[in-house]
């Protein structure tokens, strides 16, 4: 027999995830047996495998020992540089200047090198997370961009601040503001723009339309136009909808694509300019919270500002 006792990152999990994480050995069927059959309870009561642990809750496995024998634990993050431009850090978050060319998250191309990685081998060494003494938590990424998209990226610490960071993300309660180098100058110089969004999994592109279709989804952009010059403009753009290559996408529809895209622009052009990735950077992140937000309360109206954005300065002299 094993006992755990749930720390406060591990609760609000069900059950049968908090056993998948701490007991990885334990095949799934037959945890969802031995929880049927009560040689795994939850404070020497029944569990069901949807309960939510509390803070404090004892699960009890009634179980061979082998199902506990964990192999000597290698951990993939510790391969990662470790090299993070850091906008702000407390306690519980930490918000990071992502560079164009880093990816958030492992794909099947590149495992070790992300964003992640790095993260989690930044607070390994300073001691603030140790997969040891964590049953099932991992610092996370609240908010992902682009690999070729640069800016500010949330992680949590713990368990609480990511579960409030990602409420609020869907609240629409964190708001960011976007620079971005189009060409041409557009006519107005601060508007709202508004379509229907469709997107192609097969070729991770979307597609804009005037008229609703199946499946589309609405968007609103609003850009406002800071300078100009030799037939290239810096915008400011706020996300009035959060969807994927939203920006980029609409931009291009208004006859302005991005300085750099490959997906939406003109990059045979640009790279002879030297711009292989689209001129977008998430450059300044503000906390505005219409409701409780609990222990990250006190990030409440903060603003924070990634205050040099190479293509903005390169091309137009602009510091934030």
């Amino acid at each position: 027999m094993k006992s755990f006792t749930v720390s406060k990152n591990d609760a609000g999990q069900r059950l049968d995830k908090f056993l998948t994480k701490a007991t990885p050995a334990l095949p799934q069927s037959l945890m969802y047996k031995f929880i049927r059959t009560k040689h795994i309870k939850v404070n020497k009561k029944r569990a069901e495998i949807s309960t939510r642990l509390c803070e404090g809750d004892i699960v009890e496995a009634w179980i061979k020992d082998e199902f506990f024998e964990k192999v000597q634990p290698t951990y993939d993050f510790l391969t990662a540089p470790v090299k993070l431009d850091i906008v702000y850090e407390d306690e519980n978050i930490l918000l990071v200047d992502k560079k164009q060319g880093v990816l958030v998250h492992p794909d099947d191309k590149e495992y070790r090198d992300t964003l992640i990685g790095r993260i989690q081998h930044y607070l390994y060494d300073k001691g603030e997370y140790d997969p040891e003494k964590e049953n099932s938590f991992k610092p996370s990424l609240a908010n992902r961009i682009d690999r070729g998209t640069g800016g500010i990226v949330i992680a949590a610490k713990n368990a609480e601040a990511l579960r409030i960071l990602c409420d609020k993300i869907k609240s629409r309660e964190i708001d960011k503001q976007y620079l971005a180098v189009v060409h041409g100058v557009p006519e107005k110089k601060e508007a709202t723009l508004e379509g229907f969004l469709e997107k192609n999994e097969s070729k991770n592109k979307v597609y804009l339309t005037s008229k609703r279709q199946e499946g589309g989804l609405t968007i609103k952009t609003r850009y406002r136009l800071l300078c100009s010059k030799d037939n290239l403009s810096l915008i400011e753009v706020d996300l009035l909808t959060g969807r994927t290559h939203q920006i980029r996408a609409h931009m291009a529809s208004i006859g302005h694509p991005l300085l750099g895209d490959g997906k939406y622009g003109r990059l045979e052009k640009d790279k002879k300019l030297g711009f292989t990735r689209q001129a977008l950077y998430s450059y300044k992140l503000t906390f505005s919270f219409t409701e409780d937000a609990g222990i990250l309360n006190y990030l409440n109206g903060k603003t924070f500002t990634v205050d040099r954005v190479w293509f903005a300065e390169e091309l137009f002299g602009f510091r934030a």
